[in-house]
């Protein structure tokens, strides 16, 4: 499991949104040496919240702990980068092999990157197992 510090922003029923405590930095230089917490900030200044299940009745201003099944990590990365990635390629060598201008066997990549794209936000959008869901584990 991976555990990550949180705050309680709002709840409703057994359902609560959190936003994370850590800016964007790893733990290693608080965001004073590599520069990933300026990075983060640029793509986003605002902070983000996320939906976790609340099996402990946590309450808002509650900092708690959330986790997540390392499988589940591994899988969404799966889905969103390398589906996409690898019907990019397909398209590519498909389109390109029947077809002699470079520009159809482009336009078969990018409609292959095109296809991965909704079909992992398709696979996305189906139910999850219920392990796969963040969880409020316990309070800080």
């Amino acid at each position: 499991m991976i555990e990550t510090r949180v705050l309680v922003m709002e709840t409703s029923q057994n359902l609560t949104w959190v936003q994370p405590l850590q800016t964007g930095s790893c733990e290693q230089c608080k965001g004073q040496g590599c520069g990933s917490s300026k990075l983060g900030q640029l793509f986003c200044s605002k902070p983000r919240q996320f939906q976790v299940d609340n099996p402990i009745a946590a309450q808002i201003g509650d900092e708690v702990i959330v986790a997540v099944a390392e499988g589940a990590i591994l899988r969404g990365i799966g889905l969103v980068y390398l589906l996409p990635l690898v019907l990019l390629v397909i398209g590519t060598i498909w389109v390109g092999r029947y077809t002699p201008n470079e520009l159809y066997a482009a336009a078969g990549g990018g409609l292959g990157l095109v296809i991965g794209f909704i079909l992992a936000k398709w696979l996305s959008s189906r139910a999850t197992p219920s392990n796969a869901l963040p969880c409020i584990i316990r309070k800080a």
